[in-house]
């Protein structure tokens, strides 16, 4: 179960204190007193949260477009494709479209080495170094960077290309996805509208890259940089260089407010601009009335940031140690808590078993029916594995059509008597793919833990029992007698 972790609680109860304390004291003074607290509040807390949430959304985005680009590299049906000559175009049109309407991006591509070919989810094309379009293909393979995050300003997407690489190191090609900047200035335009700020971003030379469509962005045109922009001649006399931080800065005759929020994977920086007017003029009419929707809308905003950061870190926690395609438990998540079940088991002195288990003949099955249906059936096979075992054994997705059983408490006798037993359900089992009965077998590997032995140790031997396995004609189950010690 996630739990609040130190910083945020901490930064959760700074804000809640800072605001707190600024409306209690605008309560109690004057005029003047209330306006300097409001100047506080803008610098301190409405910017800097406006660009919490807009640089926090980019995040969560960059994030999905890193995970499926480097699961497309890692992809043995694109590995193989490659291996294979390239020679079926269909395929890979067929594979980029499942990527793309999968994970709703809004492009899905591969750029080849070997072929200097550029493959996206409707057509493909020859790239030439020559070529300015193509330039970003060599100059990433000469960089030797694993990913990189690209913006096409023009079209305003966001591009997050993945090395691919053979198993002997070598350089294949580029896998990679985009995705439309346009959520992102939606967002911009509700904050812009709602809270009459103008936002915008600005890359490492200085120039406006991407602004709202709507409010604001007649005073910051897109493409212009900013010593051409007369309202921040201010701005750019106390800063020459961007920085991140709140500054005050005067335009027309007016005082303004502005947040700075640098983006490391972009090499932008978010700016977030407030005019002192939009806020000032009613506060002498109106103090306590202000005060009152000023107080309630910090209180939404912080449940709303407190919110979207608690769903973020437990979307992140989740993923780490479990298995994005059958929900088990991942080879990290796996290690995690078979290291504490391995040393409850020494503490008890009691019997501990591992099964490692091999879909036979997955490649060819997968070529067979393509990348869906390779999923669908590595998704099936868990929900059956899911069915044999007790709630207190441990069950992973080792890595492609590998599967991990801890079994605790369960001498080796038992845990072959499982092992068949799965074996047996397999075999017998009919998964349904599209109106296609699909039948698999499985071949396994039994180990148990001796006196002295450790992880490594126990899935050595069951790795190896599994071997023997398939060596000696699959759909069946072997174990391994001995395990070394340390």
């Amino acid at each position: 179960m996630y739990q609040p972790n130190l910083k945020q609680t901490t930064l959760l109860t700074l804000l809640a204190f800072i605001i707190g304390l600024g409306f209690l004291i605008a309560t109690i003074a004057n005029y003047f007193a209330s306006r300097d607290t409001i100047r506080h509040s803008i610098i301190g807390t409405e910017l800097p949260l406006t660009a919490d949430v807009i640089s926090l959304e980019l995040q969560k985005d960059l994030v999905k477009l890193v995970q499926v680009a480097s699961a497309m590299a890692e992809d043995p049906l694109l590995l193989d494709w490659v291996d294979q000559g390239e020679r079926n175009t269909k395929l890979i049109t067929r594979y980029l479209q499942a990527i793309k309407k999968r994970y709703d991006t809004s492009n899905a591509f591969f750029a080849s080495d070997r072929s200097q070919i550029y493959y996206t989810d409707d057509a493909h094309q020859p790239m030439r170094p020559d070529e300015p379009a193509h330039h970003w293909f060599y100059r990433f393979e000469g960089a030797g960077t694993p990913w990189e995050v690209v913006v096409d300003v023009r079209r305003l997407t966001l591009f997050l290309n993945y090395r691919m690489t053979a198993s002997d190191g070598s350089f294949l090609g580029v896998a990679g996805v985009g995705m439309s900047l346009d959520r992102m200035r939606h967002l911009m335009d509700t904050y812009q509208r709602r809270y009459q700020r103008t936002i915008y971003f600005v890359d490492s030379q200085q120039n406006v890259v991407v602004t709202g469509s709507e409010a604001g962005s007649e005073e910051i045109p897109r493409g212009a940089h900013l010593s051409d922009i007369p309202a921040l001649a201010d701005l750019k006399q106390q800063l020459p260089e961007l920085r991140t931080g709140s500054f005050l800065y005067r335009s027309d005759g007016e005082q303004h407010f502005i947040n700075i929020r640098y983006i490391p994977e972009l090499k932008w920086y978010l700016m977030v601009d407030k005019r002192e007017s939009n806020v000032m003029a009613p506060v002498q009419r109106t103090l306590w009335i202000n005060l009152l929707i000023g107080f309630s809308v910090m209180l939404i905003v912080l449940g709303l940031v407190g919110s979207i950061s608690r769903r973020y870190l437990q979307r992140i926690e989740a993923m780490a140690i479990h298995d994005a395609l059958t929900e088990l438990l991942n080879r990290r998540g796996f290690g995690l808590v078979a290291e504490q079940a391995m040393l409850e088991a020494k503490r008890q002195r009691s019997d501990l078993c591992v099964l490692i288990l091999d879909l036979d003949h997955f490649k060819t099955f997968n070529d067979t029916y393509g990348h869906l249906g390779g999923d669908f059936l590595l998704r099936s096979f868990a929900r059956l594995l899911a069915g044999q075992i007790r709630q207190s054994d441990l069950i992973s997705r080792w890595g492609g059509e590998e599967f991990v059983i801890m079994f605790k408490d369960t001498d080796l006798a038992t845990a072959l008597a499982l092992a068949e037993k799965i074996r047996a359900a397999t075999e017998a089992a009919t998964f349904d793919f599209e109106g296609t009965p699909l039948r698999v077998t499985v071949s396994i590997g039994a180990a148990q833990l001796s006196p002295g032995g450790n992880l490594e140790s126990l899935l050595g031997a069951a790795d190896r029992a599994l071997y023997r396995a398939k060596n000696g004609g699959r759909n069946q189950v072997c174990s391994a007698t001995g395990i070394a010690a340390n």
